[in-house]
């Protein structure tokens, strides 16, 4: 490595599924939309923190400004300064197209109706047959992000409105995509057949808020109004807010996996509170484990809501045992290649007061490869720890996902090709449980089993994929506990 090189540090989130994308839209002649956007997608950062992006309207002409980094660094120099009345955002992780200035969001491009930005969360499965037809046509593309696809479909269209030539574009795509759409005039919000990814409403005042999780809408002051259904849209214009559905699918299907680890806990999605879903988990997870020990602890932050209910159920003590440095981001100056592991210590560091001589559950969302779990639970013991019993609040996770997530190749998933007790020692914990699949859908109480996807946890996939395969051929079959 050259000297004063940037690379992406190696660090616990390398070991966790990322969430690829958060969306916000404001529509509010009366607000500073612009700077209500940036706080909207600082609630988002979660989300995404490769890049970020505002893009802006008078209701003439728009304005955009992206940049790669946290949303604090890419407008460290300030807002689009044009006024406005519209605004939308975006927070990126990459799943189609690489993590490149040209790849972030929102869009704006020219077209025969005018101007029109967009931004979207999701990931398309046929954007590459999409893409290939279209360039077979004559259309260029200037990025190589599955979201350019929709705008492209949107400026061929022959249709005669703006919602007309959505719809149109949106007959043949499959996949995950929850969309916030700018024209000069109109903010329009899309939510998918399936309802992969969520969106919801709010009301700021006068104005009309679109985001990703309520969250966003806490963030900015505004009184959350409703999800955005599975296959609606909604056009927000000086008019009010009007809905359309445009699209049924015959199964609804939620990623569980916000529920788990992606959304906020203080957020609420179609119905289900994030964190009361957590809690949930870790009280089930104690009962299905029936692990004892001195005191629980979690893996900072996503596992700590669940290790409160582990502890609340249980009846051991909750403690701090790891402490998670927040102030590091994602590219580090190195001038000499360090170990892997020093990423998880730069991140992550055992207080040894804490768990020196003692018996441990440590809580986590879930595991991935395992590389990372096996360095924390090595962490723990070097500080003194007497046993490490890992509970895991998700099934084991043993299938891509191929609707907005940055999932490894399925030969990277520990859980595809070893059984509980295999990682339990890959990892080095004395013991190991997973929280049953059936355990899983009684936490997340207000959200119907049926409704929502498991893909990762039992290849039953919804929507079509990009790769279509026998599953029942590579299944491999889990006995969630210690065994």
């Amino acid at each position: 490595m050259r000297k004063g090189e940037l690379f992406v540090l190696y660090d616990i989130q390398s070991d966790k599924w990322r969430e690829e994308c958060g969306i916000f839209g404001i529509f509010a002649s009366q607000e500073n939309v612009a700077l209500a956007t940036y706080w909207g997608l600082y609630a988002l950062q979660h989300r995404g923190q490769e890049s970020a992006g505002i893009a802006v309207t008078d209701g003439t002409v728009m304005d955009v400004q992206r940049g790669m980094g946290l949303v604090n660094e890419v407008f460290r120099n300030g807002l689009p300064d044009m006024p406005a009345h519209i605004a939308i955002g975006h927070v990126r992780y990459s799943t189609t197209g690489s993590s490149l200035l040209r790849n972030t969001q929102p869009l704006l491009v020219n077209y025969s109706g005018g101007q029109i930005s967009l931004a979207h969360n999701g990931n398309l499965t046929n954007a590459h047959e999409i893409r290939e037809k279209l360039e077979q046509r004559g259309s260029v593309f200037q990025t190589s992000i599955d979201s350019e696809v929709i705008v492209n479909l949107i400026a061929r269209s022959s249709q005669a409105t703006i919602e007309e030539k959505v719809i149109d574009s949106l007959a043949g795509v499959h996949g995950a995509y929850c969309l916030v759409i700018m024209t000069e005039t109109k903010l329009i919000g899309v939510r998918d057949p399936h309802g992969f990814r969520p969106l919801c409403i709010g009301r700021l005042g006068e104005g009309w808020v679109l985001a990703s999780e309520s969250c966003a809408l806490d963030a900015v002051g505004a009184e959350f109004v409703r999800d955005v259904d599975p296959g609606e849209m909604v056009i927000i214009s000086k008019d009010g807010v009007t809905s359309r559905r445009f699209a049924e699918s015959d199964r609804r299907a939620g990623c569980i996996f916000e529920y788990i680890y992606f959304a906020r806990p203080d957020s609420v999605i179609d119905g289900q509170s994030v964190y009361q879903a957590r809690f949930n988990m870790g009280r089930t997870l104690a009962r299905e484990s029936g692990f004892k020990a001195d005191i629980v602890i979690s893996v900072p932050d996503s596992g700590t809501t669940a290790a409160l209910g582990y502890s609340h159920e249980s009846g051991i003590p909750f403690a701090e045992g790891l402490m998670k440095n927040r102030y590091i981001g994602r590219t580090f100056i190195q001038p000499e290649q360090k170990k892997r592991d020093m990423g998880v210590r730069i991140k992550l560091n055992a207080v040894a007061s804490v768990v020196k001589g003692k018996s441990v559950i440590m809580v986590d969302d879930s595991i991935v490869r395992g590389t990372t779990s096996g360095k924390i639970v090595r962490m723990l013991k070097d500080a003194g720890a007497k046993t490490v019993h890992m509970c895991v609040s998700s099934p084991p996770i043993g299938f891509p996902c191929y609707y907005g997530i940055d999932t490894s190749a399925r030969k990277e998933l520990i859980a595809a090709t070893k059984k509980v007790e295999e990682i339990r020692q890959f990892i080095g914990a004395d013991s190991l449980h997973y929280l049953s699949l059936e355990g899983l859908h009684a936490s997340i109480c207000n959200i119907p089993e049926k409704t929502l996807c498991n893909a990762c946890f039992n290849c039953e996939y919804p929507a079509p994929t990009p790769c279509e395969r026998d599953c029942a051929s590579n299944k491999f079959v889990f006995e969630p506990g210690r065994n």
